[in-house]
């Protein structure tokens, strides 16, 4: 049966051939796409071609977390991402709009912007984050993540891995709901990139079904990710080619990935639909 997902104002029954959330990043400095899109304008013109290619969601971030990146100021990231909020909200009124932040001044402005989900790296690891969530009828994503993205890559470790990341959704999940957050707001996000190493990512992309907890949807954001580069042995290439990206995305649907966040739509949303006609027919 197709998964439901509870968001602000729909119970969301999830495209069986898998959804997609589009990246907008409205920053200065993010990993692959910096600068891109950091004016209203050109956020909004992105968000259309997306919207146009197949996104299901658009998840806007004005704080980049790539790995050794200092933290931004709220303040300055909700100058970036309120404005482009309101303008997608005006424009698309039944868009599935997310935000991507760890801090919950950010998400609270967001959330009284129009958003729908919020989009949260720690996992409510604080209080503030989770009373603004309790009091929003949001959905959620809570993401797996080893130290902070200033520290994370310093020297990953993990007993087992797959075991561990597992167990921190168990425990989210209780926290989440002794909070006031229905389960059923809840998405999971293992975190690929986070605290991990090479070996990390590919056992839990491996054994992605086992990390299903109460039976959420699973987010995989694999996009244009550094590992992929190291493994091909072509560092630049998950940047200049979606290839690396659809493929390990289609091999994680295959292992039970729910919801794709990817910065090429089109190609994705493309890859999923073969997929879903090679198995339903």
């Amino acid at each position: 049966m197709p998964r439901t997902w509870q968001l602000r104002n729909e119970n969301w029954t999830l495209p069986t051939q898998g959804a997609i959330m589009g990246i907008l990043n409205v920053t200065p400095d993010s990993f692959s796409d910096g600068g891109m899109h950091s004016t209203p304008e050109t956020a909004l013109a992105h968000a259309r071609k997306m919207i146009q290619a197949g996104a299901d969601i658009i998840d806007i971030g004005g704080e980049s977390t790539r790995p050794g990146s200092a933290e931004t100021p709220p303040a300055a990231e909700q100058a970036r991402v309120v404005p482009v909020i309101r303008a997608l909200r005006t424009e698309f009124p039944a868009l599935r709009i997310s935000i991507d932040t760890r801090h919950a001044t950010t998400a609270q402005a967001a959330l009284l912007a129009g958003c729908d989900i919020v989009n949260d790296i720690t996992a409510l690891a604080s209080a503030d984050m989770r009373r603004v969530c309790a009091e929003h009828p949001c959905g959620i994503i809570l993401m797996h993540m080893q130290g902070t993205p200033d520290t994370m890559q310093q020297a990953p470790h993990y007993t087992d891995v797959v075991a561990e990341v597992r167990q921190f959704f168990i425990e989210r999940l209780a926290l989440a709901k002794q909070s006031g957050i229905a389960t059923e707001r809840i998405c999971l996000d293992p975190g690929i990139g986070f605290g991990k190493t090479d070996t990390h990512n590919l056992m839990l992309i491996r054994h992605l079904e086992l990390l299903r907890v109460q039976d959420r949807p699973l987010l995989m954001a694999l996009s244009r990710k550094a590992f992929m580069g190291r493994i091909l042995e072509q560092p630049d290439l998950p940047k200049k080619s979606s290839l690396p990206t659809v493929t390990m995305s289609l091999l994680s649907a295959d292992r039970g990935a729910d919801m794709h966040r990817v910065h090429d739509v089109a190609e994705l949303h493309m890859a999923l639909k073969l997929r879903a006609a090679l198995i339903n027919n």
